[in-house]
């Protein structure tokens, strides 16, 4: 007779035991996990959340003109479609909006741990369950634990001379400021990429005078965007089968630039060529040409869609900086050649600490393995999801499931979906433990590596997908629709149960 827990497994009549689960997270991915467990029965699940609300990046990120680059009727969970959206790409207090709105429509309040940070999580051998630790040091016990944290979760700020130094107002795009008046100011923004390239255009209008310095030139291209007339909202609204057939072809249409990725690509040769020459008009002594046409394939780095940034650069209290940062000084920015830029405010677009999966909370696993020095040279996930060594613990979000091409939600509900697989998959067997294989691990590894090799990710240009040995560690190297195939049922050979 095999034991779960304290239940019979051998069909005896006694009913299973639902596992204790803990989320990390109260994103969009912990929200659909809470959501998904309800909808299976299983209610004794925790949420932890370090901030007082709901929806993760989008509850962080308000700054001006902060918006999603996937266009509305995709962002939203496939179970509990948004209908009503106002425009084609949703701003951020809408997609807000939708997020908190989940928790009462699925009764997820009474499993919700707001301001609670969690500190660490250890894996006990003896019990077969996680030690979960917050930061105010409460302890408590769980069979499985799920992260939620995604990637891009912790701000990154350079480690600047001077910083410290600076006499003026310095901040995160991530953490705006929006008590301090950028009105008049000299403003300097260090870092563009894909807030930098939404909220410059806001500021701008504020500044007196605004230098930008940017590492890395971004192919930037027209937004489609525009707000939904209201007949057009009455049908999407009031038809659902017109609503799933325009959400089907947003996906497919947004599935198909993945070949835009590819290595070599004759359509990323066609891209780069008719951008440099339509982009490479705007080029002047104010605006040189380095400061606007890349030198790398599209898509090595996020392609980033906005109609405001190029009539932004071209105003003329903005200047481009492309020498670089060399220190801060009390007034100001010294850059690479040695000119120093008088500054009032500095405000950092310098994206997330991507590569740093779910710090800063520190994870052990089996033996007390400590799961960061364990990716010391790169993270990375069996199938994105678990790792070997550490039991009962899931990744949503994780290493090589990002997207450059499409939207996010897709993977996460099909990772939702297939560790509820694998947890009845787990009750059913009679064991307490589940993970990963060493074998399979490496053979995904393998596998992960030798494709992302052959996408544009692997050219020499900078961006957040990869480490700074050049590892990609971030995205998934092919369509989604392979991924969604690959997480369809769970192969069991790819898994060890224990205990």
């Amino acid at each position: 007779m095999v034991r779960v827990g304290t239940e019979l497994a051998d069909g005896s009549g006694v009913a299973p035991r639902r596992p204790r689960v803990a989320i990390l997270g109260a994103g969009a991915a912990g929200l659909c996990m809470g959501i998904r467990l309800l909808q299976e029965g299983i209610e004794d699940f925790t949420i932890f959340e370090r901030s007082d609300g709901v929806g993760g990046t989008w509850r962080d990120n308000t700054y001006p003109g902060a918006a999603c680059d996937v266009p509305s009727h995709l962002y939203s969970l496939s179970f509990a479609p948004k209908t009503d959206w106002t425009r084609k790409f949703p701003e951020q207090p809408e997609i807000l909006e939708y997020f908190e709105s989940l928790v009462p429509r699925f009764g997820l309040e009474p499993h919700l741990r707001l301001g609670t940070p969690v500190e660490s999580i250890r894996w006990d051998d003896t019990t077969s369950t996680w030690r979960l630790r917050t930061a105010a040091g409460e302890e408590s016990e769980f069979d499985v634990v799920v992260s939620g944290l995604g990637q891009l979760n912790v701000p990154y700020i350079p480690d600047l001379p001077g910083l410290d130094s600076f006499d003026g107002t310095t901040f995160h795009s991530a953490r705006w400021d929006h008590d301090h008046d950028l009105r008049g100011e000299r403003v300097a923004v260090v870092g563009i990429g894909a807030s930098a390239i939404q909220f410059v255009p806001q500021v701008a209008k504020w500044a007196r005078q605004l230098t930008l310095f940017q590492r890395s030139v971004n192919y930037v291209v027209p937004k489609p965007d525009r707000a939904f007339r209201p007949w057009e909202r009455w049908l999407l609204t009031r038809v659902p089968f017109l609503q799933r057939a325009y959400r089907e072809s947003i996906y497919w249409r947004f599935e198909a630039r993945f070949s835009l990725m590819r290595r070599n690509s004759r359509m990323g040769r066609m891209v780069q060529e008719q951008f440099a020459k339509r982009i490479g008009r705007l080029a002047s002594d104010q605006l040189p040409r380095e400061a606007i046409v890349p030198d790398y394939s599209p898509g090595c780095r996020r392609l980033l869609i906005a109609n405001d940034w190029y009539p932004t650069l071209l105003k003329p209290h903005v200047r481009v900086v492309t020498d670089g940062v060399e220190k801060v000084t009390p007034r100001g920015i010294v850059d690479a050649t040695g000119e120093e830029h008088p500054v009032d405010t500095i405000i950092f677009g310098t994206g997330f600490r991507t590569t740093e999966f779910l710090s800063p909370i520190r994870v052990y696993g089996r033996g007390g393995v400590d799961l960061h020095e364990l990716w010391a040279d790169g993270a990375y996930a069996h199938l994105g999801l678990a790792v070997p060594r550490f039991p009962n613990f899931f990744l949503l979000y994780g290493p090589n499931t990002n997207l450059g091409h499409n939207s996010i939600l897709f993977m996460i509900e099909q990772q939702v979906g297939y560790v509820l697989s694998l947890l009845d998959r787990l009750r059913d067997s009679g064991a307490r433990a589940v993970e990963p294989t060493d074998e399979a691990m490496a053979a995904f590894r393998a596998e992960i590596d030798e494709a992302a090799a052959r996408t544009v990710w692997a050219e020499d240009c900078h961006s957040w997908y990869k480490t700074e040995s050049g590892r990609i560690t971030n995205n998934w190297p092919d369509y989604t629709v392979k991924y969604r195939r690959r997480l369809r049922r769970p192969d069991l050979s790819e898994w060890a149960f224990s205990g």
